[in-house]
This record gives C-alpha cells, sequence and structure tokens, in this order.
C-alpha cells in the first residue's frame, strides 16, 4: 500500500460563546470556527500492529514531548474507531508532524485525529466511509468534524454540529505561543468557578450577528471589534501572564485579540499581510511569547497531499 498523507489545519475560535453547566457536566456552545494555514500533516502506512510517532515540524516550536504515543493519542483512537467500523485490524504506522501548539487552545490534537481518519480511510481503500467520517469523528472529540470540514462554520452542541458560514477574502493572523499548555477541563471548571462567585445568570449563547456580518463582508476591522472568549477570563486567571500578552498585541496595532479557545495561545488580527508581519516582528521583540507565527484564514480541512 502506498503511504498517505493528509494535511490538517489549526482553528481559532472567533466567537466562543458557552452556555450553563449542563446536569451531564458538558456546556452548550457557540463556537465560530476559523480554519487558519497553520498545519500537521498526518502519514498513514501499514504496519504490523497500530503505532504512532510525533516529531516537529521544521522551525515549529511545539512541545512534541507532551503528545502521548500511547492509547491516549486521538489520532490513534481514531484509526481504531475506523478499523472497528470497517471490520479491519488496525495495523497502522501513523507519522505526526506537528506545526500547530500543543494543548494551546488550537485544536492540534482533534486536527491529528481528522487527519488520522482521512488518511486511514485512503489507505484501506474505504472511501465508501467517506461520508461517515463527521459522525465517526464528533465521536473521538467536540473539535474533530470541524478539522475535517475547514473554512469557518458555527458549531453548536459541544461544537460537533456544523453549519458553514459565509466568509469574504482573506483575514490574517498572527498568534503568540507560550510555555506549556492548559488543560481545557480545568479551564471550563475556572469558568463555572468564576461564574458561580460573581452570581451570574449565564443566558444561552447565539452566534453573534455582528460576527456573522463582518464575516460576510471580508471586513476586518468589524472582525476584529466582534471577537469574543467566553473562556478568556479563566485562561487568564489561571494564566495571568496571558494578559500582558493580548495588552501588548493590542498595544501594538492589532485590530482585534483573543486567547484562543482555552488557550494559552493568543490570536491577533492584522489588516493586512504587511500589518500581519509587523505586528508578528514587533510582538516576536517583546518576549512575551514562545513564538510567534503569521496565518491567513479560512483555509480547507483534512486534505490528502
Amino acid at each position: 500500500m502506498t503511504p498517505v498523507t493528509v494535511r490538517v489545519p489549526a482553528k481559532v475560535n472567533l466567537q466562543l460563546g458557552v452556555g450553563p453547566l449542563r446536569d451531564d457536566g458538558y456546556h452548550d456552545l457557540v463556537n465560530v470556527f476559523h480554519a487558519v494555514s497553520l498545519f500537521d500533516e498526518v502519514t498513514a502506512l501499514p504496519a504490523d500492529e497500530p503505532v504512532v510517532t510525533v516529531e516537529a515540524a521544521p522551525d515549529a516550536q511545539v512541545a512534541i514531548e507532551d503528545v502521548p504515543v500511547d492509547g491516549d493519542n486521538l489520532a490513534l483512537r481514531a484509526a481504531r474507531l475506523l478499523a472497528e467500523r470497517l471490520g479491519v485490524e488496525p495495523n497502522v504506522e501513523l507519522r505526526i508532524r506537528k506545526a500547530i501548539p500543543v494543548a494551546g487552545g488550537m485544536a492540534g490534537g482533534s486536527a491529528d485525529a481528522a487527519g488520522a481518519l482521512l488518511a486511514c480511510a485512503r489507505l484501506w481503500k474505504a472511501d465508501r466511509i467517506l461520508p461517515a467520517l463527521p459522525e465517526l469523528a464528533a465521536e473521538i472529540g467536540s473539535d474533530v468534524p470541524f478539522a475535517l470540514l475547514g473554512d469557518t462554520a458555527i458549531g453548536l452542541g459541544r461544537g460537533e454540529r456544523l453549519t458553514p458560514v459565509e466568509t469574504s477574502g482573506t483575514f490574517h493572523w498572527v498568534f503568540a505561543t507560550a510555555d506549556g499548555g492548559l488543560s481545557t477541563p480545568a479551564v471550563y471548571g475556572e469558568c463555572d468557578r468564576l461564574r458561580e462567585a460573581q452570581g451570574e445568570d449565564v443566558p444561552w449563547p447565539r452566534p453573534s450577528e455582528a460576527l456573522m456580518k463582518a464575516l460576510a463582508a471580508g471586513d476586518a476591522h468589524a472582525l476584529g471589534a466582534a471577537l469574543t472568549n467566553d473562556l478568556q477570563p479563566a485562561a487568564v486567571m489561571l494564566r495571568p501572564s496571558l494578559r500582558r500578552t493580548l495588552d501588548t498585541g493590542r498595544e501594538l496595532g492589532a485590530i482585534g485579540a483573543l486567547v484562543s479557545g482555552s488557550g494559552p495561545t493568543t490570536a491577533f488580527l492584522a489588516a493586512s499581510p504587511e500589518h500581519a508581519a509587523d505586528l508578528a516582528a514587533a510582538l516576536g521583540q517583546t518576549g512575551v511569547a514562545r513564538q510567534v507565527v503569521r496565518a491567513d484564514g479560512p483555509v480547507p480541512g483534512a486534505t490528502v497531499v
């Protein structure tokens, strides 16, 4: 069998609205996902047993030592789930080359799972299963279906029920990564704690009309003003240094700034490619980030290369 390589994008949440805590321990979400040109690559090869290896992409300062290479790896779980549905042995080697920050709020693990689903389906000549991949993806994690879809989409429920969003033009981003990660469950837990302490009456989230209009018009300045993340206060509470990073990016001219997902990566919107280059250079000189990278969006989801 010929190895299959799939490229999968990172995401930034343009809106992350978190509803009240449900009885099952989850929250209803409004997630406006936006795929950006920061990619992992997942290669599937025939093997005698399931195995996963991980390396950093050239020039990517990602903490690959924090990526599990056992049964906890989402890509390996995806391959096993697909093999079970197909009735085949999950004998595959998954080689993951990472550029998406690890535990950085940009869904790198979910992207790898999506990449593994598509790569293994093609490796095992199972094109018949391709229409069912989004359903399988949702069984693995809430962000995995979007990594398959890409572009820009609203995610409801836990984020897995997706509706594509009309988007015009290209948006230019600068991302500042941080040392170490943030646990997504810990950030949600802190969000609940802060709300309870403040006695907030938590509303059910709805997609932002201002955000939808900005995306449809391709208006970067309006988009920057409409960015929201209900998890940001909790992420900043758990990692106070994020406040300095956000403030620094705004002071340097970002037209929008927010914590990406559950953090600790921070996202800054620029007005043009030239503005993004200048912002990235200036931010990189301040010492507030482990690494500063540029990316554009939206981009397609999981793609065979």
